[in-house]
Formats: structure tokens, sequence, C-alpha cells
């Protein structure tokens, strides 16, 4: 990137943009953070003290909305709102999310969103992975497997309509279900014991800078990248 692509980015003069790398002036905060966003690294990448990692400690925390002590607490309808504003980007990351495939205003949502050219990709677990059964046991109920199944035969219509939704299904111990639209996320911690559904929920917003949001967009990324794809045998157990 060009000193002036930079400049025009951000919206400042070239010469401002040259004094920071020739002369190491510190720009102001809200133009450290403007260039990290568009250069894609930490603000404490290009401008390193002690007021800077107090600020992004700041901007991590000012990227979570809401905290729900429990995934069953959060507003019924949030889930569709943070899917349905989204333009780019919409991913679930889960064991099952059989609530979210019973639910047929989702699948609504899910077509709308794929016509419109955003990149939609559900990653399930693989019902005959290790983690699966190892989750069912921690959760009490040793029912994780099929209710994997009943979520898979729930989008078997969704999935031979729309090829162009992403279908997964990943191998991973999840230590978070996550559900992602653009720049909000909710995420469903797992607790060892209990079910999803009693466990807490953070509701984030990205902020450039944060880095909070980012870390869970990446592990959406490297599960997604070790994943397979959904067949249907699948879908059909045939």
């Amino acid at each position: 990137m060009t000193v002036q692509d930079l400049a025009e980015a951000i919206e400042v003069n070239p010469k401002t943009v040259e004094r920071w790398i020739t002369q190491g002036k510190v720009p102001y905060r809200r133009h450290q953070y403007a260039t990290a966003s568009v250069l894609k690294v930490e603000v404490t990448t290009l401008w390193e003290d002690s007021r800077m990692v107090d600020s992004a400690t700041d901007l991590s925390k000012a990227e979570i909305v809401t905290v729900y002590p429990h995934r069953h607490m959060v507003p019924t309808g949030l889930w569709r709102e943070i899917y349905g504003r989204a333009t780019s980007h919409i991913d679930v990351l889960v064991y099952s999310g059989l609530w979210l495939s019973e639910d047929p205003l989702f699948h609504d949502l899910l077509k709308a969103k794929a016509q419109g050219n955003a990149q939609v990709r559900i990653l399930l677990g693989d019902p005959d992975c290790a983690a699966v059964k190892q989750r069912g046991i921690d959760e009490g109920h040793q029912i994780m497997d099929g209710k994997i199944r009943n979520a898979l035969m729930n989008y078997r219509p969704l999935f031979q309509s729309h090829p162009d939704i992403g279908f997964r299904l990943h191998d991973a111990t999840l230590y978070n279900s996550l559900f992602r639209a653009d720049d909000e996320m909710l995420v469903n911690t797992h607790v060892y014991g209990i079910g999803a559904y009693m466990a807490p929920v953070l509701h984030l917003r990205r902020l450039p800078g944060g880095g909070l949001f980012d870390t869970y967009a990446n592990s959406i990324e490297q599960t997604w990248g070790g994943a397979r794809q959904v067949t249907e045998h699948d879908l059909t157990g045939a």
C-alpha cells in the first residue's frame, strides 16, 4: 500500500502519513485505529507505548455489548436480528444448534442472505467423532450425535436447494458455540456439566484495534478450514 493509498483510506493528507513514517510522528488516536484497521494489524504493532496497551485493552472491553448469564435469557429475536443486519458474512459454528435448525424463519433468512451474495457457512459437529461423543458425556445426556443428525435432517431441504450455502462437519473440541453476522457475534460459552442453553452468552461488536472479536472470528476460520463437506449420506444415513 502506498502512502497515497493509506492517506485516502483514512482521509488524511499524504504529507501527514509521510511524517509518521519518516519523522516518527505519532498520529492522533483516531488515526491510529483507522490505520490499524486498514492494514489489518493491532494498533500496538504500529505504535508501541503504554498508553496504546491500555487503550487496546479498553477497546477489547468495549467490544462486549452485553453478557447474558444463560443462553435462554437472550432475547428470542436477537439471533435473527443480528443475522438480518449482515450483508457479507454469516457463520454458525456449533455441535448441533438444533434450536436454530428448527426455526423456519432462520431458514428463510439464510436463503435471502445467500441470494444477496453473503457468504453463509454452517458448521456442525461430525456425529461420529470423539469430540461429539465427549460433549454428550460432559452435558450428561450422551445424545449429542442424535441431535446433530436431527439438525442435518432439518437442514436437508436447504442443503439440496441452495448449494451456495456452505455446510461442513467438524471434529473439533468446541469451547464456545459462535454465531457471527458481519461485525457482530454471539458467543455461547461451553461449561462442563451443563447444556449450552444454561451457559453464558457474550454479545460482541467488532471495533478496530479491539482484538476480542477477531480472536473468535479466527477460530471460525480455522475450524472451517479443517472441516469436511456434508454429503447426502450425512443427511439421510443411507
